[in-house]
């Protein structure tokens, strides 16, 4: 019996606040199986795309986006919270459900043509990947494309970086917050 995506993902009711319902990717990981099959979907998307590096937004982006890279036949850049990459970074800050943040890439990550594959675990309203796209775009690069596992449809991320123009795809989706 072939299983689907979402047989390894775990739902969480009312966390990390009540009325959320958190999808947790954490069991996808730690199954063989379950993690096999999430990054053998994404390569099978990408896999004739031209891609010359995977970018992953911090943290679980840099599960998923390393192994898809490493079969990929790329590199790894990794977009990580203000803070974090000792060299010289380019910033960008954005809105959160419940605040501000920054996230920041090494200035000589990526090059000028570059074709990126931008990856993370979960697009709710977008905002993490949007500045992540501004980043990339910033060094000279293009995203063709933004990867998730799980789509929350209901908060509009996809539509934010679509409008970008920048095509999503998203493993599996669930409705609702």
């Amino acid at each position: 019996m072939t299983r689907d995506i979402t047989d390894f993902i775990r739902t969480i009711p009312d966390f990390p606040q009540k009325g959320i319902m958190f999808r947790d990717v954490t069991t996808l990981f730690g199954n063989a199986e379950g993690f096999k099959l999430a990054v053998s979907q994404m390569v099978d998307l990408f896999k004739d795309a031209n891609i010359t590096a995977v970018a992953g937004l911090e943290a679980r982006g840099f599960i998923i986006g390393g192994a898809v890279a490493e079969r990929l036949g790329t590199g790894f850049i990794p977009v990580r919270k203000k803070g974090k990459l000792p060299g010289k970074t380019l910033t960008e800050d954005y809105t959160l459900e419940y605040g501000q943040a920054t996230i920041e890439i090494h200035e000589d990550a990526l090059q000028a043509g570059d074709k990126v594959l931008l990856i993370d675990d979960l697009i709710a309203t977008g905002g993490t990947a949007a500045a992540g796209i501004k980043l990339i775009e910033r060094l000279g690069a293009e995203v063709i494309h933004a990867a998730f596992i799980i789509d929350l449809p209901d908060l509009g991320g996809a539509k934010v970086i679509r409008d970008m123009g920048v095509p999503v795809t998203a493993l599996c989706a669930f409705e609702g917050d």
